[in-house]
């Protein structure tokens, strides 16, 4: 197996003759997470996590209400953002059948929290999100390292001219600050998907619940608010939220091994060797949606997150066994990576007046 990156590749121990190819022990490692009941669901956990959500929003509102015009709401809105990114978190639970055993109920949830609360379309997240769990980090077939402003490959890199090609020279130092208009960018684009051609699932539900949404929080921040601390107000929460999702997203397969189109890589090895770790115990946990976990997130999509903790000690062990490398690191570290890697990145996309022989210097 042969994995293409832009950074170092760790390579796999080889195989102790006579052990089982890794394909294989995959079935092994299910086995035991299914006997520990690593897979069985933690209703009451969600439940939990979404009354105390709602009861933070709801001290939100109160909080709104009585500070009335005051820049001090500039707070409000940011804790608010905090808030719909909690949310967002249970949507993409619930979107993996994490949450409840029947897939309705499940998709039930996920539309109310995604569509309802957060204002973005849950069908437009199952379908790019599905994707990119089946092929994470793979040329051609993952979403989420599609060309977007960011260039996630020197050949996207490569393409891009004027303003662009000056934004992806440096876009590893304005990631952070280009994450302050996804919260705008990640809506957009998930309304711009209800209008595509052809079919769409509950295409008329969920425009219908996010324009309501939207309709009604803005006109109450504009009924409440003068109109210049209105439009800060929204630019706090919708930039706060941004960040937020984006910070948590961004360390778990930028920086790690690209799987050329058309490879074909075991299951296992696939999801491993794309995913990255991140250190912390259940304060961790918390802040990151479960996604700091997630080698086990991808190896196990429907595992309730309380689970994921107890799972890593297993899935530790079995890769160690199998000499497959485990990607585990801090929180800043994996920031620093992702800065790093894209700005290794985007030095493809040079000046075409560039001396050649300079370029070199740079990569060294």
């Amino acid at each position: 197996m042969s994995v293409s990156t832009l950074g170092p590749v760790r390579r796999t121990r080889p195989r102790a003759e006579g052990r089982a190819p890794v394909t294989s022990t995959y079935n092994e490692l299910l086995a035991r997470v299914r006997a520990d009941g690593l897979l069985e669901r933690k209703r009451g956990f969600y439940i939990g996590m979404f009354s105390a959500l709602v009861l933070a929003l709801a001290g939100l509102a109160t909080g709104f209400v009585l500070l009335g015009d005051s820049w001090f709401q500039l707070l409000i809105a940011a804790a608010l953002g905090l808030i719909l990114t909690q949310f967002a978190f249970l949507a993409h639970e619930a979107s993996h059948r994490q949450v409840f055993a029947s897939g309705p109920a499940n998709d039930r949830a996920g539309r109310l929290t995604a569509t309802w609360l957060v204002g973005m379309s849950y069908q437009w997240w199952m379908t790019k999100h599905t994707r990119h769990h089946a092929n994470p980090n793979t040329m051609g077939k993952d979403p989420d390292i599609a060309f977007d402003t960011v260039s996630f490959t020197e050949e996207d890199a490569a393409k891009q001219r004027g303003l662009l090609a000056v934004i992806t020279r440096r876009q590893g130092y304005l990631f952070f600050p280009l994450l302050l208009l996804e919260g705008v960018n990640l809506h957009v684009t998930s309304i711009r998907s209800l209008f595509a051609r052809g079919p769409v699932e509950r295409r008329s539900a969920e425009l219908t619940a996010i324009v309501l949404r939207l309709s009604v929080y803005v006109a109450i921040v504009f009924l409440m608010l003068p109109v210049g601390m209105a439009f800060a107000f929204l630019g706090v929460q919708l930039a706060v939220f941004g960040v937020y999702m984006g910070a948590s997203f961004a360390p778990n397969h930028k920086g790690m091994p690209l799987i050329p189109e058309g490879k074909r890589v075991d299951f296992l090895s696939k999801q491993v060797l794309t995913s990255r770790n991140i250190r912390g115990g259940w304060s961790m946990n918390l802040l990151m949606g479960g996604l700091n976990h997630q080698v086990e997130h991808h190896l196990f999509p429907s595992m309730a997150r309380p689970h994921l903790g107890r799972a890593r000690k297993l899935v530790r062990e079995h890769c160690a066994a199998h000499g497959i490398p485990y990607t585990e690191t801090t929180l800043m570290r994996s920031y620093a990576i992702v800065i790093r890697y894209l700005n290794r990145v985007g030095l493809a996309a040079r000046d075409p007046f560039d001396c050649p022989a300079v370029q070199r210097y740079r990569r060294a």
